[in-house]
C-alpha cells in the first residue's frame, strides 16, 4: 500500500513517463516531476522500493539547496514529498557523470572497462596496474549519452561531444565546470558526514534566454555512489568493496547471480527489497543529518500525491 510503482494522474497534462520519474508539462511552462519507487539498473526496472521516491525528492532538496551559490537550478516548489514542481528545461543530450575512483558495476563504468584491459575510454587514459576502488589523482568527468528507457547509455568524450553536435564547446565549458564544482562540494559535504562520494551524475538543460540550469536530482543515492568511510581503508586493502548505501546494494545482488545485460533477472526477494528501503532511508539520514519521517498520509502514496497536486487540475 506505501509502494509507488506508477504515478499516472489522469487530470495532468502531457506526461513523459521516466524509468524512475513521472513528469508532466503544464502550460505555463512548469513541469511536475513525480518520483516513484521504482528502482532502475542495467537499463531495465529491477523492483519498487518502499519511501524511496520521498527519500530521494527529499535528499536532492537537501543538495539544490547546498549548492544554490554554484549554479542555478530548476526548482520552483515541493508540493509533496515525492513531488518537485521545476522549470520546464531543454534538456541536454549528454549525462555529466563524474567519478573520483576506480569504481562501478555497470558497463559505462570505468572499472568495468579498466578489468577488460582498455586503457583509453572517455577521453582519458589510465595507467596499469591500478587497483579496484583506487582513488583517483583528481576527478574526472566520464559523460555518456542519455538513452531513451529501455536504452544503453553510451561511453562519450568532449571530442566527440562537440564533434557531433550534442553541445557547443561554450555548453560543454560551462556544464563541465559546474559539474566539477558541484562534485567538490558533495564530496566536502559527504566528507563532513563520514562518507565519500566516490562518483555522480549530473543532468543540465537549457532555459528559454540559454541559460544552463541543473535539473532532474543530484547526489542522490540513486545518482551517486557513496561509501562509508571508515570500512575503505581496509575493502581496498583486501580487494572488497567499501560499504556503502546506494543501488550498488541491489546492483551487486543481481550481478552476482547472473549477467544482467544477458540472462533473465532472478526474482529478488522481499527481503532484500526491504533491506534496499533500509538503505536508501539510511542513505538520506546520514547525508542530511535529519531523521527521516515518512508521510503516511492518504490510504496510499497515490491518493497523497494527487490531494496535493489537485490545485494543478
Amino acid at each position: 500500500m506505501r509502494i509507488l510503482s506508477d504515478a499516472f494522474i489522469p487530470e495532468l497534462p502531457n506526461r513523459y513517463n521516466g524509468k524512475v520519474r513521472e513528469n508532466y508539462d503544464l502550460p505555463d511552462g512548469r513541469r511536475i516531476i513525480i518520483a516513484t519507487d521504482r528502482l532502475s539498473a542495467f537499463d531495465i526496472i529491477l523492483a519498487s522500493i518502499p519511501f524511496k521516491g520521498e527519500v530521494l525528492t527529499q535528499t536532492a532538496r537537501y543538495w539544490f539547496e547546498e549548492t544554490a551559490d554554484i549554479c542555478p537550478n530548476h526548482v520552483l516548489e515541493y508540493p509533496d514529498p515525492n513531488v518537485v514542481v521545476g522549470k520546464r528545461l531543454d534538456m541536454l543530450p549528454v549525462e555529466m557523470v563524474v567519478r573520483g575512483y576506480l569504481a562501478g558495476t555497470t558497463s559505462t563504468s570505468i572499472l568495468t572497462k579498466y578489468r577488460k584491459g582498455e586503457r583509453s575510454f572517455y577521453g582519458h587514459t589510465f595507467p596499469d596496474g591500478l587497483s579496484d576502488n583506487e582513488k583517483l589523482p583528481e576527478a574526472i568527468i566520464t559523460p555518456t549519452s542519455k538513452a531513451a528507457s529501455g536504452g544503453h547509455d553510451e561511453p562519450l568524450s568532449e571530442a566527440e561531444i562537440i564533434d557531433q553536435g550534442l553541445l557547443t564547446q561554450a555548453q560543454w565549458d560551462t556544464v563541465s565546470r559546474y559539474a566539477l564544482q558541484l562534485f567538490a562540494r558533495g564530496q566536502q559535504r559527504a566528507a563532513e558526514r563520514c562518507l565519500i562520494l566516490a562518483d555522480t551524475k549530473y543532468e543540465f538543460g537549457t532555459a528559454p534566454d540559454g541559460t544552463i540550469v541543473l535539473a532532474d536530482e543530484i547526489h542522490t543515492p540513486d545518482s551517486s555512489r557513496y561509501w562509508i568511510a571508515a570500512s575503505y581503508d581496509e575493502a581496498f586493502a583486501s580487494g572488497g568493496r567499501p560499504r556503502s548505501f546506494d543501488k550498488d546494494f541491489i546492483r551487486s545482488w543481481v550481478s552476482a547471480r547472473c549477467d544482467p545485460y544477458k540472462d533473465p533477472i532472478p526474482q529478488i526477494p522481499d527481503e532484500i527489497v526491504n533491506q534496499t528501503s533500509a538503505v536508501y532511508i539510511q542513505a538520506y539520514e546520514e547525508i542530511t543529518g535529519a531523521k527521516f519521517v515518512p508521510d503516511l498520509s492518504g490510504d496510499t502514496v497515490l491518493d497523497r500525491i494527487r490531494s496535493n497536486l489537485a490545485r494543478y487540475f
